[in-house]
């Protein structure tokens, strides 16, 4: 018998050690009913539907997320974003592959709509 829970909320997992910018994230989260899960590490957890990567503070986490993510969260959108600054942390994550990767302030302008529309 299964019994995984099919009326799971669909998830934002968030990997980030910024507390402060993480309530901004849930609040987003929050707005579309979605779950929010702060982490060190990809949770294997139902219904991922968003995985944010913060590079400032977890940029060892890309390494084999794409792989975690298909095996916990195929259907999962993974974006990672970092300071500008902090050149090398961005090109990690794009050569980890992940499929967005932006700067910190390119993240921040998107976060109030960033939810609108969840992955399929």
């Amino acid at each position: 018998m299964d019994t995984t829970d099919q009326t799971a909320a669909p998830a934002v997992v968030f990997l980030s050690g910024d507390l402060m910018f993480a309530s901004r994230v849930r609040a987003a989260a929050d707005a579309e009913g979605l779950q929010f899960h702060l982490a060190g590490k990809l949770p294997e957890i139902d219904n991922i539907v968003w995985v944010i990567v913060d590079l400032a503070t977890r940029s060892g986490a890309v390494d084999g997320l794409m792989q975690q993510c298909q095996q916990f969260a195929p259907a999962a959108r993974v974006i990672a974003y970092g300071p500008h600054v902090q050149v090398a942390r961005l090109e990690k994550a794009k050569q980890a592959g992940i499929p967005v990767v932006v700067t910190r302030g390119q993240f921040d302008r998107s976060l109030g709509s960033l939810f609108t529309s969840q992955p399929q």
